[in-house]
């Protein structure tokens, strides 16, 4: 009966770890080009990802089998919902994260991502238009992880398909990612604040114009007027939630603290990009700052998560 209850509350926001893991990995890859390390340790937290991703699979497969209304439930949940598409992106991510290992294991992740990415996309845009379902207090930074999905799909994807295509998803993607933005700000300025379990989903936030900053210049080869707008608003993000240090400190651990680790893994490798770009030490610096503390942060995460679990913390009953 316990077993059943934990495995009832195993939620779907459980693959942001691989997101946070993977962006990791992805940004490894990037500082040990750059540094010209003797030695990867890249290849390490890759496979380390995999397994862990399997295992999440897995898990969640045998609770869709089991308790099938559960998952309906929790995709019917206003918040929960957009954790979804962390499944699909998990496999964009992965596959970008392979492009130097294995080029067919990267295209079949990427195929298997962007089909699913797709489907899952379309679903809950569908359910956001149902207008009698949301409260604007159920606006988080949650709902941006669709957008930023949409977004990823070109990085490995100009390796593996045609343009046009990955336009169609870049396009996607920054669009709601504008028309969400408006309504975040509005929900965060004019209504209640955001509870502690969700404050840390505010370093998504960062995702969109980073990844988006990313996604462009693989798309487009080159850094230009637009390309500076979506870095330096991501940069902008990074300061001002770095400045909010104090209100992060008081936030007991929780899940939700793996939102911090995917946003900074894409403003380290968007600031590793513009100094490959430009040329420029400063971008190199800030990448490898941002870098050196998502380094520390993922172990962190690492501990706090294997040690709740360990206490039976995780997959408890909401209050």
């Amino acid at each position: 009966m316990t077993k059943d209850l934990r495995l009832n509350n195993f939620p779907i926001s459980f693959f942001s770890i691989i997101l946070g893991l993977t962006g990791f990995s992805i940004a490894f890859q990037k500082v040990e080009e750059i540094i010209q390390l003797p030695f990867h340790l890249s290849g390490f937290f890759v496979w380390f990802t995999v397994a862990v991703f399997f295992l999440l699979t897995v898990v969640y497969l045998y609770k869709f089998i089991k308790l099938p209304q559960e998952v309906k439930n929790e995709f019917n949940h206003p918040i929960k919902l957009n954790f979804f598409p962390t499944f699909p992106i998990s496999f964009l991510l992965l596959s970008i994260a392979f492009l130097g290992v294995d080029n067919d294991i990267s295209k079949y992740m990427w195929f298997t991502g962007v089909i699913t990415l797709f489907f899952v996309t379309v679903k809950i845009l569908s359910i956001w238009m149902e207008k009698d379902k949301f409260q604007i207090t159920h606006m988080s930074p949650a709902w941006f992880i669709p957008p930023v999905g949409s977004m990823v799909v070109p990085v490995s994807g100009v390796s593996h398909y045609s343009h046009e295509p990955l336009w169609f998803f870049f396009s996607l993607g920054l669009m709601f990612w504008v028309i969400l933005l408006i309504i975040f700000f509005n929900r965060i300025i004019f209504h209640n604040p955001l509870p502690n379990k969700l404050l840390p989903t505010l370093f998504i936030l960062i995702a969109p114009p980073a990844i988006g900053f990313i996604s462009y210049v693989k798309l487009t080869g080159e850094v230009n007027e637009f390309a500076r707008i979506l870095y330096y608003f991501a940069l902008f993000l990074t300061i001002l939630l770095f400045s909010q240090y104090k209100m992060f400190k008081k936030i007991e651990f929780f899940l939700s603290w793996w939102a911090y680790s995917f946003p900074l893994s894409a403003i380290s490798i968007a600031s590793i990009l513009m100094y490959h770009k430009t040329g420029l030490i400063e971008f190199k610096i800030i990448g490898l700052l941002l870098f050196a503390f998502l380094f520390w942060l993922v172990l962190y995460l690492l501990f706090k998560t294997f040690k709740s679990i360990a206490n039976k913390e995780i997959c408890v009953e909401e209050e």
